[in-house]
């Protein structure tokens, strides 16, 4: 019975609606803070960690960037 009160209130409905709203909107603040804070991890690392690190990184990193850019010239290729 109480469910059905507070449904039929409209201003209860508002009021609701705007909370789920800012949950969401809360979530997505807190996923960009998570990630603010990985970022500046990944930078300490490499502003502080050995270069034998920081080189495998790279390697790594440029290993990706050459097969994406092998992928995008098959791809320009094909059509």
């Amino acid at each position: 019975m109480l469910r059905r009160l507070k449904n039929s209130i409209p201003w209860f409905r508002r009021i609701r609606s705007r909370l789920r709203r800012n949950e969401e909107g809360q979530a997505i603040t807190e996923y960009g803070a998570i990630i603010a804070f990985i970022a500046v991890l990944i930078s300490l690392v490499f502003a502080f960690g050995s270069s034998e690190f920081a080189l495998a990184v790279s390697h790594a990193f440029s290993s990706v960037v050459q097969q994406l850019n092998d992928l995008v010239a098959q791809t320009n290729s094909a059509s």
